[in-house]
């Protein structure tokens, strides 16, 4: 939820669960969770190193107040669950309030646009230690010293003590130094956007920190920054190896077909969609490569692919690798499979060298437990010293957490959970053609292909630690290990090779439940069987659910002798094996010269979607959940099909495009808005000026809406949607005299067009009352599934008045949708039919098959006769809960058909728009 807030792109993660009994009294699992969250971000040049902070300036907090927040910290943090006491807990739990993060971030986002001018000479957020340590760390970046007064930062609970007012760890607030000329531009840009500030001191050059305190007139820090600073000892730890407690796991004791369901069904290889539907994956528009593959999307991506801006293809790349269960045998193999795992992840996308790659280390541990400190430290050392300079890979960032372990008492037994040493490793990379990453949907529209497995086990087949282990409750004792980097290597450059010439149409690493769960989510993607015939090796078991790195790549059978002799030519020949073929058959069907395990699809997929399902049954509305999966098991569901009722390369608007002028049209954002910059982007695509108007310039009276031709209101959480979606937007509009004689004047102009998208379209359908001709229009209330919705779902485009959807009628074409309060509600039970009679409903969700789309997911969030989007009577007026802006170009949609250009047909209403001005 967070996340959604603030605005950043859920598109890629991992999911682990393990739990391993090692006595009556003692376990190995996650009792302590991990949880990773991060990114990635373009930086201009200039804005890489902290700047020289002059003497005089201003220190300046942006952000949320000081609460008691987080007093608890490390003490609690770093401590054992169960050791802690409840005040501790309590005192250390964190809160956070994505509202006032993303005003911030506009804040810091307008500051750096002005180039040159850019008021801020350094930032740094204030986390662990809050201010305590924010402010030191920020004044001694120059060497300088600070004068600052205490009672000048903002403070949510008065009554705070000196100790806690400098100590408390409230987030979304940073320390900023703003330069002496620049303070007045910094403070109308925060006032603009709302978000809270305050001075609280100046850069001193005699380098003495001095915090003054009003209330009991005293310093309350008076030290030099470089004793506040200084080092503390070095830590030495004396530790020693304890040999692994491994026990043989007889796979061929196991029933063939039972073992693949249950490996399909266990969380960490099973359907993450309850996870990844929740989230919003396209905000920003910049998103290439989400989590969903193909037409029936379905979560199965290796890599997520970002777009680096709007208008061309490269872009970045970040995938993820962890196999932490391993560590329990082998604690630097763990963490040399970690490393492979996310490079193979990453391999998927357009990547030109390994040594382009960057990698993120976030390192988990039981410090101070029997053998975990050795097995740390050989984990670091087999990744930091041995591998990755090895591979020629940076790691430059990482974290730790040394405290993983759980202790509580039941009657007179204490008990324990330990986490195995974890290495969590995120990889970045450019990418110099996002159109060119590789799914794991399979190709069955290019005649004949085959299946080749690439093997970097090497065809050691091990088994410890796998996931089929740990379905019969056991360990075993050999782990996977990647045993040569050169493999690695010669497996980066076969892709890039194969990959330039085309002759790779689908790829899928091989990671948590072997080459059985890979083969088996091609085929799930692809609504396709497989039928493939494995070496004689170690027998079928140990082949299908060993997980060695590896991947498995679909090629064309008139490519597979290039390919091969590629593979050979790098040295990957002896590990390369052609399995087999996709088939339109639904079934599964793997052979070894022994024994053959059939599947059939239905009986896999269900495995593999229940505890997804089962998840969900038990957190959102039931009867959505029932739905949605008996929509992943239709065997009839066509996919989704792009039909459109003209060319999207065509531009209709082309003779205004040019040396003319460009009308203006105000982007509208609210505090909490966070797709104004996608949308800004296609208006100017489409010929039009975008202004970046935010409510307080109207409020305020800076600008006015009888300067523009076009009003466009974007999408977000405006008010953290605490209002009612929307709702509280449309009010500070309709309580204010002269801002609603502002909108009231520019509905009633027979020369403008509105767009209201996402929350701008929830907002609009409060002020129906200004907006002639929309009477009718319903209110948006809360999904049907009682959960954000995250998807890439199909739409028709209906007979309307609407002028921006001119000649669309009749198309059926994909749009993302990312909203939590989308279902339309009318005043009275005939109101949807009213509408679509009065030919007022813009378009409407549909099945697949081209129905209208009744049932959940196809209706995301249950409005009846599946409405979308609405229009005015005359048609100047359009809202839409789908976002177009995010789908403008075929590069940012998670599917579409393979013959493609550069614009899908979205791009056509942008275009509408600006016909329509002339």
């Amino acid at each position: 939820a967070f996340n959604n807030e603030f605005g950043r792109p859920c598109i890629a993660g991992y999911f682990r669960s393990f739990e391993h009994a090692t006595d009556a009294t003692r376990a190995r699992g996650y009792h302590k969770p991990i949880m990773i969250a991060g990114g990635m971000g373009n930086v201009r040049r200039e804005h890489v190193e902290k700047g020289d902070v002059p003497v005089g300036s201003h220190l300046v907090i942006l952000g949320g107040p000081a609460m008691l927040i987080g007093l608890g910290g490390g003490a609690a943090s770093s401590m054992d669950s169960g050791k802690s006491s409840a005040d501790l807990d309590f005192a250390s739990v964190q809160r956070g309030n994505p509202e006032i993060q993303r005003r911030a971030q506009e804040v810091i986002d307008r500051c750096w646009a002005l180039g040159a001018a850019n008021p801020l000479h350094l930032i740094h957020d204030v986390g662990a230690g809050g201010l305590s340590n924010a402010v030191p760390e920020a004044v001694a970046h120059s060497h300088r010293g600070a004068q600052v007064e205490l009672r000048t930062v903002p403070n949510a609970e008065p009554g705070m003590s000196p100790m806690e007012i400098w100590c408390n760890e409230a987030q979304e607030r940073y320390v900023l130094a703003v330069s002496e000329e620049g303070l007045a531009r910094f403070e109308a840009i925060a006032r603009r956007e709302r978000c809270p500030y305050a001075v609280i001191g100046r850069m001193t050059g005699d380098g003495v920190l001095t915090v003054h305190d009003n209330q009991f007139a005293n310093n309350v820090v008076d030290l030099p920054i470089d004793v506040l600073l200084g080092k503390p000892p070095r830590m030495t730890r004396d530790v020693q190896r304890i040999a692994p407690q491994v026990h043989s796991f007889d796979a061929q004791s196991v029933p063939l077909e039972e073992a693949a369901l249950r490996v399909l069904s266990h969380p960490t290889v099973a359907d993450k969609t309850f996870l990844i539907t929740i989230g919003d994956r396209t905000v920003g528009g910049q998103i290439s490569r989400d989590q969903m593959v193909g037409p029936w999307q379905v979560p199965v991506a290796d890599v997520a692919v970002t777009l680096s801006d709007y208008f061309q293809h490269c872009g970045e790349a970040m995938a993820m690798g962890e196999r932490t269960p391993l560590a329990l045998l082998d604690a630097a193999a763990s963490a040399r499979m970690a490393v492979a795992e996310a490079v193979t992840n990453i391999l998927a996308a357009d990547i030109a060298s390994l040594r382009d790659i960057r990698l993120s280390a976030n390192w988990m541990a039981a410090c101070g437990e029997p053998g975990e400190d050795a097995a740390l430290h050989d984990a670091v050392r087999a990744v930091g010293m041995e591998l990755c300079p090895a591979l020629g890979i940076a790691i430059p960032v990482g974290k730790d957490s040394l405290s993983m372990k759980t202790v509580w008492r039941d009657g007179d037994t204490h008990k324990s959970v330990v986490a195995p040493v974890s290495l969590i490793v995120s990889a970045f990379a450019p990418v110099g053609d996002v159109r060119r990453t590789l799914t794991p949907l399979l190709r069955t529209d290019l005649g004949a292909t085959r299946l080749i497995w690439i093997d970097l086990g090497q065809g050691r087949c091990r088994l410890g630690a796998s996931i089929l282990a740990q379905v019969y409750g056991a360990l075993g004792d050999q782990p996977p290990d990647l045993d040569s980097p050169t493999l690695l290597q010669s497996f980066a450059t076969a892709l890039r090779v194969l990959r330039g010439r085309d002759q790779l149409l689908a790829y899928h690493d091989i990671a948590d439940g072997g080459l059985l769960a890979t083969l088996a989510e091609m085929a799930f993607a692809s609504h396709c069987g497989v039928d493939v015939q494995l070496p004689a090796c170690l027998g079928l078991r140990a082949q299908l659910f060993a997980e060695e790195i590896g991947a498995v790549v679909q090629v064309k059978t008139t490519d597979l002798a290039a390919v091969m002799q590629q593979l050979n030519a790098v040295g990957l020949g002896h590990c390369s094996h052609d399995l087999g073929s996709p088939v339109a058959q639904l079934q599964l069907t793997m052979r070894s010269d022994r024994e053959v395990l059939q599947l059939d699809w239905m009986r896999a997929r269900r495995a593999w979607s229940e505890t997804s399902h089962r998840m969900r049954l038990l957190r959102d509305d039931p009867g959505c959940a029932r739905e949605e999966f008996a929509a992943q098991l239709d065997v009839r569901d066509p996919g989704m099909q792009v039909k459109l009722a003209f060319d999207p390369e065509i531009d209709v608007a082309a003779a205004f495009i040019g040396g003319m002028a460009r009308p203006k049209v105000a982007v509208l954002r609210e505090q909490g808005v966070n797709s104004q910059v996608e949308m800004a982007a296609v208006l100017d695509l489409a010929g039009f000026e975008a202004h970046d108007i935010h409510m307080s310039d109207l409020l305020a009276g800076r600008r006015s809406l009888s300067e523009f031709r076009g009003l466009v209101a974007c999408g977000g959480f405006s008010y953290g949607d605490v209002l009612g979606a929307g709702e509280g937007w449309a009010k500070s509009i309709l309580f204010h005299n002269r801002t609603r004689d502002d909108f009231t004047a520019f509905f009633a102009r027979s020369d403008t067009f509105t767009l209201g998208v996402c929350n701008g379209c929830q907002m609009m359908a409060a002020l129906k009352q200004l907006v002639p001709g929309a009477e009718a229009w319903p209110r948006f209330v809360q999904n049907r599934g009682e959960q954000f919705e995250g998807r890439f779902s199909l739409v028709e485009i209906m007979q309307s008045p609407a002028v921006l959807l001119v000649g669309m009628a009749g198309s059926q074409l994909p749009v993302a949708v990312a909203h939590g309060e989308g279902r339309a509600e009318f005043a009275a039970a005939t109101g949807a039919a009213q509408l679509v009679a009065a030919k007022q409903v813009a378009f409407r969700y549909v099945e697949n098959g081209g129905a209208v789309a009744a049932s959940y997911p196809a209706n995301p969030n249950g409005s009846p006769l599946g409405i979308a989007a609405v229009t005015s009577h005359d048609g100047r007026v359009l809202l839409t809960m789908p976002h177009p802006e995010r789908s403008f170009r075929i590069a940012q949609n998670s599917w579409y058909p393979p013959a493609r250009g550069e614009f899908s047909g979205w791009m056509r209403m942008f275009r509408n728009a600006r016909l329509w001005v002339g």
